[in-house]
């Protein structure tokens, strides 16, 4: 009796190998929030640094308004007397000053332009939301259709021959 078998342990190979539907879906929900968890840390680190850099073009943009409106009310009215002064028209000191006033102002907003159009866009996390309905789909094991990106040096291959900043 020491060598016999019992029944409940012998079970049909076929059904070891098939998943059930339950360990399915908790594998798939499994995935699905693994992705949407990584395009989550993805995207806050990309929009992250273009934040900073809005948020400083932004800032000149006040500035220059700001010192337009306060400051150079009480130093240009002050420069359009000395110009009177010397012996200009009144009016004339006065749009000699506006001029200059003008020309400030537009040399900000070039700079606080210039500063906005540095701003780097999310890449990657554009590319990989375009990809999602694709990945969403279940694969079977070594079908894979899309290649997986190479990373090498701290930089993500992109498609074509560009690389990513990270």
């Amino acid at each position: 009796m020491a060598h016999s078998v019992s029944q409940a342990a012998v079970v049909p190979s076929a059904e070891v190998d098939e998943p059930t539907v339950g360990s399915l879906v908790q594998s798939a929900m499994a995935d699905l929030s693994t992705l949407v968890r990584g395009e989550i840390e993805l995207a806050k680190a990309e929009v992250g640094k273009s934040a900073k850099k809005a948020g400083v073009s932004v800032g000149l943009f006040g500035a220059a308004g700001v010192l337009a409106a306060f400051a150079g009310v009480f130093f240009f009215i002050a420069l359009a007397e000395f110009l009177t002064w010397l012996g200009l028209t009144r009016w004339i000191s006065y749009l000699i000053v506006f001029a200059l006033l003008l020309l400030i102002a537009g040399m900000a907003a070039l700079i606080g332009n210039r500063m906005l159009k540095r701003i780097e866009k999310p890449e990657r996390t554009l590319e990989t939301l375009r990809e999602l309905p694709e990945v969403a789909h279940r694969e079977a094991p070594g079908a894979r259709h899309r290649d997986v990106p190479t990373v090498a040096n701290g930089r993500v291959a992109l498609r074509g021959n560009d690389n990513y900043k990270v």
